[in-house]
């Protein structure tokens, strides 16, 4: 099962009591957050995009936690509002579960992956809903390339001017979000060069940049509008910036991760951005300066995050220098520590960045599947499988998605480099 396969360290007597949620749940004081998972659904036989999501969510009807997304080969999944890591685990579990065995009912396959592994149909796939529609009308050369998946992680804010403030505070440490997240190294049936290949796809973006250090809620609304007034954006939820405010809730919304390919990281990447954001209300209730982190640099990190995850060099965002990106991480992990302690958190997120070390983030292992399958059937289904379970590589050759061929590397002069300003968005059609 997966709910296996997110460690669960049982310590007693660390964690607060909340009403429905059962006894060794971390509360982190009445912080609230949810996660919100997007995937890809792919032909088991061919790997070819499936565009069976209206059909899929019209199954699951009643479910409010799975809708539809901008192609009709994405799908999303949404928890409640939780209070515990552990209620996110066992909601993004369920809901993986869920539908996975509604996607088989359809013939394909759930998978999570920041892009679909072979080719997908362009504007042809569009979700004919309204606002889709527009979307493709509008900004046709970009919506052709979309259909990535991503993962945003809601945490809860007193207000819309705190909130603002928070997402100053947030902007240094995006990178190593990402850089634990990348999980898109494949893409047209060949390895990218990047291990986050949805990154440049979505910096493409006009409004996908990184969060700016905004005065209050005013000057951050007037940024949208502007944005909105100038054609770059259709309305308030199709401006990608990395970290928002929610335009429904009353969140912050950190957009910058990849769908990850299991649910421990998933709850990792929930456990740290709700530390991020209660270090950052509680440095902006001290008056604490916002740390300096000039947009070239949070843009340069940003980029080698995605470029790398942490396997090879990363930028660090408050001095331009190039650092390794588990030092990085771990600086990231020493910022947070107080509010993982003081929540009774530490145990638990140790125990997923322990886990992440031992089998390597999702890019690293979506390679290994890749270099081990001997046709594009065998790596969607080990792909499934990840999803779900977790299952690791044996050994093979990577395949095409047609012949089983092993297709040519792409080589890294032929990808789009991050323009200075222009991060990654999450989904398109995502609110």
């Amino acid at each position: 099962m997966v709910a296996a396969a997110i460690p669960r360290p049982g310590v007693a007597g660390r964690t607060a009591k909340v009403p429905g949620v059962p006894p060794g749940a971390r509360t982190a004081g009445g912080v609230t957050l949810g996660v919100e998972e997007e995937f890809v659904l792919l032909d088991p036989a061919t790997g070819a995009v499936a565009l069976a999501a209206p059909d899929l969510v019209r199954m699951l009807n009643g479910e409010p936690g799975v809708q539809q997304e901008l192609m009709r080969f994405q799908v999303e999944i949404a928890t409640p509002v939780c209070t515990s890591l552990d209620g996110v685990g066992r909601e993004l579990a369920r809901l993986r579960r869920l539908v996975a065995q509604a996607a088989m009912g359809r013939g394909c396959r759930l998978v999570a992956s920041g892009t679909a592994p072979y080719r997908t149909p362009g504007l042809a796939a569009v979700t004919d809903e309204p606002r889709y529609r527009e979307l493709a009308r509008r900004y046709g050369r970009l919506v052709a390339d979309a259909g990535t998946c991503s993962c945003h992680v809601h945490v809860g804010v007193p207000s819309r001017d705190i909130g603002v403030q928070v997402l100053a505070r947030l902007r240094p440490w995006l990178a190593s979000l990402l850089a634990i997240t990348v999980n898109s190294p494949i893409a047209d049936g060949r390895d990218t060069a990047w291990a986050s290949w949805r990154y440049p796809l979505w910096s493409r973006w006009p409004t996908a940049t990184a969060p700016a250090v905004w005065s209050d809620a005013a000057a951050y609304d007037a940024t949208v509008r502007g944005y909105i007034a100038d054609g770059a954006a259709l309305d308030q939820r199709g401006v990608y910036i990395l970290a928002r405010l929610s335009p429904r809730y009353p969140t912050v919304e950190v957009r910058v991760a990849d769908v990850c390919l299991d649910a421990g990281t998933a709850v990792l990447l929930a456990g740290l951005t709700r530390a991020l954001v209660v270090t950052a209300l509680a440095e902006t209730r001290q008056g604490a300066p916002v740390p300096a982190a000039p947009a070239r640099w949070v843009d340069a990190a940003l980029t080698a995050a995605a470029r790398y995850g942490l396997t090879g060099p990363g930028i660090d965002p408050f001095t331009g220098q190039t650092a390794d990106a588990r030092i990085l991480r771990s600086r990231l992990l020493g910022h947070v520590h107080a509010a993982l302690r003081d929540r009774g958190d530490t145990e638990y997120v140790t125990a997923l960045v322990h886990r992440l070390d031992g089998r390597g983030t999702g890019a690293d292992r979506q390679r290994a599947l890749f270099a081990a399958a001997d046709s594009a059937s065998a790596f969607v289904q080990a792909l499934a499988r990840a999803t779900l379970y977790g299952d690791e590589p044996t050994g093979g050759r990577r395949p095409d998605a047609r012949s089983g061929r092993t297709p040519v590397h792409a080589s890294s002069s032929a990808m789009p480099v991050a323009r200075s300003g222009q991060q990654s968005a999450g989904s398109a059609a995502s609110s």
